[in-house]
């Protein structure tokens, strides 16, 4: 049996990689215990380690913690014959911010839809939910400076990986933690038009399936039963 030593969520990301837990999420895991945690069979998210015997199913309120962001080690944002070129500094801090706000939104929306209202204190029945998300490739980011006269083709948008940990909000006893790397659009190989509309509706798209993994795993732990809908996404082919 694999192991991997106990770290904090900056420590590890930064002592394993990004490229690692990427691989991780999209192809397959080569650990079956992390901190503890065992890895479980039969996931839509690329891996997901629960404590054994850990009692999730008291837990009926989520304190989010602010997403951590941090991009791919090889996406330049200065890079030669790329929009990214025009990027500055203060571009970068805006599309962090942006993807920040779009995560908490989403991931708002889907777990109060669900019955899991936000919380901004401990107390316990409320789950402490850390996210991260590493690994950003955007393939045409939108300068400030553009003007919107330029097109850019790609074949993808772009992708990124998250790794969240969820624990006890008063005893911070570490419960559970999953990776999963998502991508952009797939074009077949052909180009098509990227742009900030494009590139913000597949990072939507993206957080949106991250945050119904939590509600659907939520629920399945507290009992609550699964709406018909989402029943019927769960029983489909991952994307």
């Amino acid at each position: 049996m694999t192991r991997i030593r106990s770290y904090s969520l900056l420590s590890l990301l930064l002592a394993l990689g990004a490229a690692t837990l990427s691989g991780c999420a999209s192809k397959g895991p080569s650990v079956t215990e992390w901190d503890g945690l065992v890895l479980q069979p039969g996931t839509r998210l690329g891996a997901v380690f629960i404590k054994p015997g850990a009692d999730l199913g008291a837990f009926k309120r989520v304190l989010l913690d602010p997403v951590q962001i941090s991009f791919a080690s090889d996406w330049n944002p200065r890079r030669a014959n790329s929009t990214a070129a025009r990027l500055t500094p203060a571009d970068i801090t805006n599309l962090k911010t942006g993807l920040a706000e779009l995560f908490r939104e989403t991931f708002r929306a889907q777990l109060e839809r669900s019955g899991y209202p936000l919380v901004d204190t401990e107390g316990p029945d409320t789950l402490r939910v850390t996210p991260a998300i590493i690994n950003l490739y955007v393939t045409a980011p939108a300068a400030a400076t553009s003007g919107g006269r330029s097109r850019v083709y790609t074949a993808s948008s772009g992708r990124m990986t998250l790794v969240v940990e969820a624990r006890d909000s008063v005893t911070n006893e570490l419960l559970a933690r999953a990776v999963d790397a998502q991508s952009g659009r797939s074009s077949g190989g052909q180009l098509s038009w990227s742009n900030a509309v494009t590139n913000n509706a597949d990072a939507r798209r993206a957080i949106n399936v991250w945050a119904a993994a939590l509600v659907r795993g939520l629920d399945g732990v507290t009992g609550k039963p699964v709406p018909p809908e989402a029943a019927a996404e769960a029983a489909a082919p991952a994307s």
